[in-house]
């Protein structure tokens, strides 16, 4: 199980991505609108850079729902391959069948 402060740390980061969405993107697309001016643009850029960090999509890390592990994640599944294992093992989820041979 991941530590309790690193799973809320990352549910804030992904608070914080959804509220600065639709600004992040209008400054984007100002800052990169070769059609305005040069000083438009290099304002845009400093209005972007001064948005807080945890509000960059990239600072999301992808963790498991059931164990908070953040490596070997299915993204498809939401999960690592600890838990989908042990889930699988157990028979809880529909369709997957552990290999033996």
């Amino acid at each position: 199980m991941a530590k309790k402060s690193a799973v809320n740390r990352n549910l804030m980061v992904r608070k914080l991505v959804k509220q600065y969405a639709a600004k992040r993107a209008s400054l984007k697309a100002i800052a990169n609108n070769d059609a305005l001016p040069l000083e438009e643009r290099f304002d845009a850029r400093l209005k972007l850079a001064a948005l807080p960090r945890n509000s960059a999509p990239s600072r999301i890390r992808n963790r498991c729902e059931v164990t908070g592990r953040p490596r070997a994640f299915y993204r498809k599944l939401k999960m690592s391959r600890i838990a989908l294992r042990e889930l699988g093992s157990a028979g809880l989820i529909p369709g997957l069948v552990k290999s033996s041979w």
